[in-house]
């Protein structure tokens, strides 16, 4: 959950049900008549997305390729980029991210987070950059939510329910956290089809979404040798939960200091 500085006037919200979760959107910028187009046109892409996307519908291009009635050059041109993106991912964490993870093709381990990032650009192209954009609880935060001021968000603790482990600041980040404590054990280990079982929860924080989304999934699969690997991904900062509730986190992760604005 992100800090609230700013006066209703100053901001525009919204709530969208989409790609089987809810999206949130908090611009810090008047609700101007070019700025709700902005908004229109972000939540239009989201849903696009899930079209294209979803695992769910059967007409979706991803299940008509992963049942051999499409192939990849006849489907929308995002499809490729993504895919391409995955196999980058995969390589990048040692095969803890994979789009078939299961054995069928499911990229919807780094769409989420790419898809917010994408709606994020929408809005900063628009004009209105100092905005979020939350997907399920992964978060991208653009600019600052006030002048001056850093957006600070709050991290549940895996070990309380309705507890805070932690906050971080910043101003213009991503933070995303995946884990078991809320869903169960749901982060598949790609290597062996069985799920993941070595952290209760890791946070990345980096200056890109779609990327904070699928390292803090690799994380998971990692456990405690996640930290020595986030190393290898400039800009990205993670934060761990172990089984026993024990929190470890990397040199620069961006925690709010205790004497902050």
């Amino acid at each position: 959950m992100a800090e609230d500085p700013s006066g209703p006037a100053q901001r525009l919200r919204h709530t969208e049900h989409v790609m089987g979760t809810v999206f949130s959107f908090d611009l810090r910028h008047p609700p101007t008549r070019a700025n709700r187009a902005a908004l229109a046109e972000a939540v239009a892409w989201l849903h696009h997305v899930d079209r294209v996307f979803s695992t769910y519908r059967p007409d979706s291009a991803v299940s008509r390729i992963g049942d051999g009635s499409m192939n990849v050059c006849d489907a929308p041109p995002e499809v490729d980029r993504v895919l391409r993106m995955c196999e980058r991912a995969e390589s990048a964490s040692r095969g803890c991210f994979s789009a078939r993870a299961g054995g069928r093709l499911d990229p919807s381990g780094l769409v989420k987070g790419w898809a917010a990032e994408q709606a994020y650009a929408i809005l900063r192209t628009a004009g209105a950059p100092n905005s979020l954009v939350n997907g399920g609880g992964d978060i991208r935060l653009g600019g600052e939510p006030a002048p001056g001021r850093p957006w600070r968000v709050a991290l549940a603790d895996p070990c309380r329910p309705g507890g805070v482990l932690t906050t971080v600041e910043g101003r213009d980040f991503a933070v995303a956290t995946s884990g078991s404590a809320e869903r169960g054990p749901h982060v598949l280990d790609p290597r062996t089809g069985r799920p993941a079982h070595r952290l209760l929860a890791a946070t990345v924080t980096g200056p890109d979404l779609t990327w904070a989304d699928c390292w803090a999934t690799a994380a998971v699969v990692l456990g405690a040798d996640a930290h020595a690997w986030i190393g290898s991904q400039p800009g990205y900062e993670l934060l761990t939960v172990g089984l026993d509730g024990g929190a470890r986190r990397s040199a620069g992760f961006p925690l709010r200091g205790p004497d902050g604005p």
